[in-house]
């Protein structure tokens, strides 16, 4: 059985080589543990085993990890469908927010960000594939969205964040996440980072200008969403 340990290894050496095959800075990409629906027990051991940053999608199960772990300088992303009555938790709570898709939820998550804590960093979710089973906003509606958030105080705009409908075919995970680069550089904004790229796809991601990858399944198996 591997562990995570072995898992982490393994995937920090497809970063490193997709990194490199693109001719990019080496320590370019990040790597966001996707820990939904794990223990926070296998999030210790990731810590140990060198993770810092860890992306939780539901808030109650995030909130409780959060406590056990608060021993650990963890940094937590949320990357899951937020709902209105959510904001003031996730605003409190999280580093980043890579999963707004709307001005409403960044409104009030920029209206209840403590001030003792920094700004909240944030990433737009945008639905690139057009699946009507994904959230994020259009790439019609991104420019006026970005031009507003960026505006809001207490957070800070740093990109993007794409779930591209999954396919096993490199040209076409080349060609989606091409087209999130493509809208990020597009915008009149100094945004640094690509949210995009999972355990299947992570290298086409890297390939297109990914900043961080969420990897779940590739570091802790499975998921059991029977617990969630």
């Amino acid at each position: 059985m591997s562990t995570i340990a072995d898992n982490i290894a393994l995937v920090s050496s497809r970063i490193q080589a997709a990194t490199a095959a693109a001719g990019r800075a080496e320590n370019s990409v990040q790597l966001l543990a996707v820990s939904k629906t794990k223990p926070a027990e296998a999030l210790r051991e990731a810590y140990t085993a060198g993770l810092r940053d860890f992306g939780e999608n539901y808030l109650q199960e995030a909130l409780g990890k959060q406590l056990e772990l608060a021993d650990l300088p963890l940094i937590w992303h949320f990357i899951g469908p937020i709902q209105s009555n959510k904001t003031r938790a996730i605003a409190e709570h999280f580093d980043w927010v890579h999963s707004v898709d709307r001005l409403k939820i960044a409104q009030r998550l920029s209206e209840q960000r403590p001030a003792d804590l920094p700004p909240l960093n944030i990433c737009i979710q945008v639905n690139v594939s057009g699946e009507a089973s994904k959230s994020g906003c259009t790439p019609a509606d991104l420019p006026a969205l970005a031009a507003a958030i960026s505006a809001l105080p207490r957070l800070k705009l740093r990109g993007l964040m794409a779930i591209p409908e999954p396919t096993d075919d490199r040209a076409e995970q080349d060609a989606a996440f091409a087209t999130v680069q493509k809208l990020q550089a597009s915008l009149d904004l100094p945004l640094d980072t690509l949210s995009m790229g999972m355990s299947h796809d992570l290298e086409s991601a890297i390939a297109q200008g990914a900043t961080w990858v969420r990897i779940g399944t590739a570091l802790f198996g499975a998921r059991d969403y029977s617990q969630s």
